[in-house]
């Protein structure tokens, strides 16, 4: 295999594993959310008392549907963002085309507040101003706080869904395991463990978003998890003793 063959497969791995950092979060938080939820809804079903075959039931309704929701705000969020942004960018090229000086003045004071004077704040203004690019870009960013978000609204929506039933089946995995092949053991404590692992996993992976230590990323995603896990147990187990008990 030559060299140049071995650069290119190195490259493409690069590539592809930035173009999966771009959207870490969204599979972060999606992971979260789906984890949490799924065995919020075990949790529950447990503690009512519900049968295996309930449980997966539910599972994979909440799974399913939530996950859709969840990935469908996130597109529309990010499209919502991405529109809004163009919009005004549209009203910042219109103004430097119609109102060329007042604009110019707008990109005087901006750079005069930064420190700017003299000679030197007019070679900024002129350079700024002499790419239309360059000036509305720079009018976006300094008198509106608007950035452009780059990412992909539907890789946005499609990475949270992936990953909400990707993380989310943990929890069911076991039931699903028992209803194909019985296993005649504790479902619900090894669907914990399975969770567990899932958390740890997913915290991990959250404080390459964060920036945090690893040891707290892992710890809020166990602590959040467990408990709302518990608060779904004893609610599932509250309302089966007063509706059916």
């Amino acid at each position: 295999m030559s060299i140049d063959h071995n650069e290119d497969i190195v490259h493409g791995k690069s590539g592809l594993f930035k173009r999966f950092e771009k959207y870490l979060g969204e599979f972060v938080y999606g992971g979260i959310d789906g984890c949490v939820t799924t065995f919020a809804v075990v949790s529950g079903s447990v503690g009512a008392g519900l049968d295996s075959s309930i449980i997966i039931i539910l599972g994979f309704a909440n799974l399913l549907a939530d996950g859709f929701a969840m990935s469908i705000g996130a597109y529309l969020s990010t499209k919502s963002e991405q529109d809004n942004y163009n919009k005004h960018k549209q009203v910042e090229y219109w103004e430097v085309d119609n109102l060329p000086e007042m604009e110019k003045e707008e990109i005087r004071e901006i750079y005069a507040a930064k420190g700017f004077k003299g000679e030197l704040l007019e070679q900024v203004v002129n350079i700024i101003t002499s790419n239309k690019e360059v000036w509305v870009n720079t009018m976006m960013k300094e008198e509106l706080q608007m950035i452009k978000e780059e990412r992909s609204p539907f890789w946005i929506g499609a990475t949270t869904y992936m990953s909400f039933i990707l993380i989310g089946l943990i929890p069911l995995f076991i039931y699903v395991v028992d209803y194909i092949s019985p296993l005649h053991q504790n479902l619900f404590v090894i669907s914990s463990v399975l969770t567990a692992l899932g958390f740890i996993v997913i915290g991990w992976l959250k404080t390459y978003v964060n920036q945090t230590s690893v040891l707290k990323g892992i710890l809020e995603t166990l602590i959040l998890g467990g408990i709302a896990a518990v608060v779904a147990y004893f609610v599932g187990d509250f309302l089966e003793q007063l509706i059916v008990g």
